[in-house]
């Protein structure tokens, strides 16, 4: 799975973290983005649960490759994850609070630039109002931030 998303981090790379902060596990995708953004060479932003509003920068920056992270119900147990590939997301049966919105950031930015997108998604435990992760994702976010950085050590 790791080895699917290495691929991927080669060329001129865009990571877009979402999720909501204050709804515990959501902000999954958000606070790794803040934990990385200033130790990887990639372009690293963090949109909140608002993808829609960074799409023009990313187009703007015209990246090869696009990892989204993002926490999504997909079944599993808290602090999995998975590596799916954005042709994938009709397939894979997950729910995401940020649904709509991602879909729709997918689609527009498959119509405007030639970049491969892939999706990081983490298993949530709880999604209630705080801003407290889980035990479960906040040792996958670690493990995370400590693998992209080493990932992208490797790269340059």
């Amino acid at each position: 799975m790791l080895s699917h998303l290495k691929a991927h981090l080669s060329g001129k790379v865009i990571i877009l973290g979402i999720g909501n902060t204050l709804r515990s596990d959501d902000g999954a995708g958000s606070i790794l983005a803040n934990r990385i953004k200033d130790k990887v060479s990639f372009k690293v932003f963090d949109s909140g649960p608002t993808p829609e509003n960074y799409l023009e920068k990313i187009i703007k920056e015209n990246p090869d490759n696009i990892l989204i992270l993002d926490a999504a119900d997909f079944g599993g147990s808290p602090g999995e994850y998975r590596v799916i590939e954005a042709d994938e997301l009709r397939t894979v049966n997950f729910f995401s609070t940020h649904n709509a919105s991602i879909t729709l950031t997918i689609n527009y930015l498959k119509s405007s630039i030639k970049a491969d997108i892939i999706i990081l998604i983490i298993q949530p435990k709880t999604i209630v109002f705080s801003d407290i992760l889980s035990e479960e994702v906040s040792k996958t976010l670690d493990f995370l931030e400590g693998w992209l950085d080493a990932a992208d050590k490797k790269e340059g």
